[in-house]
């Protein structure tokens, strides 16, 4: 296993550093390292979780390489023996948690479906029988299945949380015709997503697509169906009526809710045994998604 909490490659430009996810500027290309930092309740906590980020880099790139049907994506490249020289000697931080990639102009929306009730969505539910405006069935239950996946876009929020918005609010921001291409996009790809995971045993409940445009294309950027923006339930132990258990940090966030910790900063430092849990949920998800036992290291 290994821990990268924050990455330091000298002559690079840093162009941000966000709560999970280094960015580096490097001639007409982005590179996207993904460290192993950890946020619950929009603060960053002061302990990482082993090998996180390798995770969500080979989930995100075994996804978009089943999504090139339906949409190209950013990715140039993701093994730094094809990236840029200069980027050789930092091999043991990059291998199997960066991406080299286009760079795409993001778009100011996220494109999230939902194919069961749950999070946000069963609060909205409960209290207006709806989802994001959209009229839902009565008597559904919490996390039950919807009868068809809706989409409901929401802003981007460089801090704090995003804000769900309607689809016509979303046309105000993008446009008519840019807004149903997303929309028709997202459920393609949800739907393609879904029966994979189907096939192995897990559903996706929900999750979150970033698209960006370069040299007037549209492709799909950042991060892919990984457990930080998806809800990943197990088939097996699924029961309508309740939660689920996701495959994800919920056991870091139920840890920081049982010592009644107020949400905001400074962040308590995790115990070794959840930190363990945590890594291994994590890897968990990769092997069902993926097939891989081991995450690519920089050996």
């Amino acid at each position: 296993m290994s821990l990268v909490i924050k990455t330091n490659l000298e002559g690079i430009k840093l162009l941000k550093r966000g709560k999970v996810r280094d960015i580096y500027e490097i001639g007409e290309y982005l590179l996207i390292v993904a460290t192993d930092r950890v946020s619950a309740f929009d603060v960053v906590l002061p302990d990482g979780i082993p090998d996180k980020g390798r995770v969500l880099t080979q989930i995100s790139i075994f996804w978009f390489n089943q999504m090139k049907d339906i949409i190209d994506n950013h990715i140039v490249a993701t093994d730094v023996k094809d990236y840029p020289q200069v980027l050789h000697k930092y091999r043991d931080i990059l291998e199997g948690r960066s991406m080299l990639v286009k760079k795409a102009r993001p778009l100011p929306v996220e494109c999230i479906v939902r194919g069961y009730l749950s999070g946000s969505g069963w609060k909205e539910y409960r209290e207006k029988g709806t989802v994001c405006g959209i009229k839902l069935p009565e008597g559904l239950v919490e996390s039950s299945r919807l009868n068809e996946p809706i989409f409901t876009p929401s802003t981007k929020a460089e801090e704090g949380h995003d804000v769900n918005i309607s689809f016509e609010e979303m046309k105000k921001i993008v446009g008519d015709e840019l807004s149903q291409r997303l929309r028709d996009t997202s459920l393609k790809i949800y739907k393609k997503a879904s029966e994979i995971a189907e096939k192995r045993g897990i559903i996706i409940a929900d999750t979150k697509f970033e698209f960006g445009l370069y040299e007037n294309r549209l492709l799909l950027i950042d991060e892919l169906l990984t457990p930080d923006s998806s809800r990943f339930w197990s088939i097996k132990d699924y029961a309508p009526g309740r939660p689920q258990d996701s495959y994800d940090k919920q056991i870091v966030r139920d840890y920081l809710l049982s010592i009644k910790w107020d949400k905001k900063p400074p962040a308590p430092p995790l115990p070794p045994e959840i930190i363990e849990k945590t890594s291994q949920r994590y890897r968990e998800i990769l092997k069902i998604i993926t097939g891989k036992d081991e995450c690519p290291d920089g050996s």
